[in-house]
């Protein structure tokens, strides 16, 4: 990464309320973050995130604006007497392995899931502690912003460290989970031209395991779909590939590889509250009677199963900052969102995809009786689920306080309001909902869940009736 001058004036930076988020800074490029304003959030970063460190750790996704904008990033820490080891091509897993590694500060450029257009940052402290907005980033956003950080730059310059971390990256995730013992699998990964086509040749390809590549090229552009394996349009090319090639199992992961879905033999998309609760029981043998965590909006079936197991459930808010601060303080060997973020206790509390992936494999592969994957996870899936379904309304406070007034009044009906409103009914048929705000738009988003198909759609229906009535 090359120096530059750090001076811009402030004129030069773009709007920070705007891309600045409650877990990351995410906009579209250049027209809300380009260089300038990355070089301003280096010298920001630097300055809140390397206090106790001399060093910040710097990678970037495959996004035609990723390296352009790194390097600006990495002008701006080193302007203010801070190093930086430039870990190049990374997924942001790969990135939280440096900083946790190096026991450094670290900045991620990706936009994750959004489409070409738009690019982002997301920073850890070291040793891949989360930042979010409570957490140093808006501090980080106030100091870009003013003309205290412009005004340290050029008194000392640090200097740029290129470091590969590919290999000990690899080797760390196979310390982790011992894929050397388990029958021969087939598996077809849509790396959906992001970094999952980086990290899963390093990784996944290596005997008993057999990959079947697609769209392992990396291209910022996304030819073929959006990396973005939650919206089930983007699934349908591994659906066909896994029927396709008699496959055992499928793999989609999101632009930077830090979330992975997962496609049974059959093309069926597994659910992630159904990962949760088979990656939790794998983790609770190897710790019995830890505790796990989980989400508000994972399947009811996730507790069960953690307490079933010896383990203690922690509920929690969405949000990966939230979900890692939360691991923290219990203790908690596992964490797992139904967005497919799956957090690990000896991975620095980090999420990882690839490690979601690898517990799958080995779950599947080391099954004494050899069952098919949807067989495996069988037990695992008591309930009917809605999916997230989102309404814009013009004013979600009001919004939740209806359908509270409607649905609290019901019989052996609980409510809470740990992350927006979530109702729960007790008497049979089991039922339960939680609605809560967009963080960055006029969205309600309701999930349902229930003993049976049609008592879900009934409550889903009913809720959505108050929701879009306003």
């Amino acid at each position: 990464m090359s120096s530059a001058d750090a001076g811009c004036s402030l004129a030069c930076v773009r709007d920070l309320e705007a891309i600045v988020k409650a877990y990351d800074i995410r906009g579209v490029v250049p027209d809300e973050f380009d260089e300038d304003t990355a070089r301003a959030l280096g010298r920001a970063a630097a300055l809140v995130l390397a206090q106790e460190s001399t060093a910040m750790v710097v990678g970037h996704d495959m996004r035609t604006s990723s390296p352009g904008l790194a390097e600006a990033f990495a002008d701006g820490v080193t302007s203010v007497g801070v190093d930086v080891v430039d870990a190049g091509l990374t997924s942001t897993d790969q990135l939280y392995f440096a900083s946790g590694a190096l026991d450094l500060p670290g900045a991620m450029f990706t936009a994750s899931h959004n489409p070409a257009r738009y690019n982002g940052i997301k920073l850890c402290r070291a040793g891949a502690a989360p930042v979010g907005r409570d957490t140093g980033l808006a501090e980080i956003k106030k100091l870009a912003g003013s003309a205290a950080a412009t005004e340290r730059a050029g008194t000392a310059t640090g200097r740029v460290e290129r470091r590969d971390t590919l290999t000990d990256y690899a080797a760390h995730l196979h310390g982790l989970v011992d894929l050397t013992g388990i029958r021969p699998l087939t598996v077809v990964v849509d790396a959906g031209n992001g970094m999952a086509g980086h990290t899963v040749p390093a990784v996944l390809a290596k005997p008993p395991v057999t990959v079947v590549p697609m769209y392992f090229e990396l291209d910022g552009t996304f030819p073929h779909h959006e990396a973005n394996p939650i919206d089930p349009q983007t699934l349908v090319d591994l659906q066909a590939a896994v029927l396709e090639r008699r496959a055992d199992l499928g793999l989609a992961f999101d632009g930077d590889a830090d979330r992975c879905f997962v496609v049974d033999e059959n093309g069926a998309v597994v659910s992630p509250s159904t990962l949760t609760a088979l990656i939790a029981v794998r983790e609770l043998r190897r710790s019995p009677g830890a505790p796990v965590v989980h989400n508000l909006i994972t399947s009811k079936a996730v507790p069960e199963i953690i307490a079933e197991h010896g383990g203690t459930p922690v509920r929690t808010r969405v949000g990966h900052s939230l979900i890692k601060q939360t691991m923290a303080e219990t203790g908690a060997v596992f964490g797992g969102e139904h967005s497919g973020h799956f957090y690990f206790r000896d991975f620095w509390r980090a999420d990882s995809g690839m490690l979601a992936a690898m517990h799958t494999l080995a779950a599947l592969g080391g099954d004494a009786e050899g069952r098919p994957l949807s067989q495996l996870l069988a037990p695992y899936e008591r309930y009917v689920a809605s999916g997230e379904v989102n309404s814009t309304v013009a004013d979600v406070d009001a919004a939740i306080e209806a359908v509270e007034s409607v649905f609290a009044a019901e019989p052996d009906v609980t409510t809470d309001h740990l992350d927006g409103l979530t109702v729960q009914h007790s008497g049979e048929p089991m039922w339960w909902f939680n609605v809560r705000p967009s963080n960055t738009e006029p969205l309600l988003r309701l999930n349902v869940e229930a003993a049976d198909r049609g008592t879900m759609e009934r409550v889903r229906d009913d809720v959505l009736h108050v929701v879009r009535a306003r």
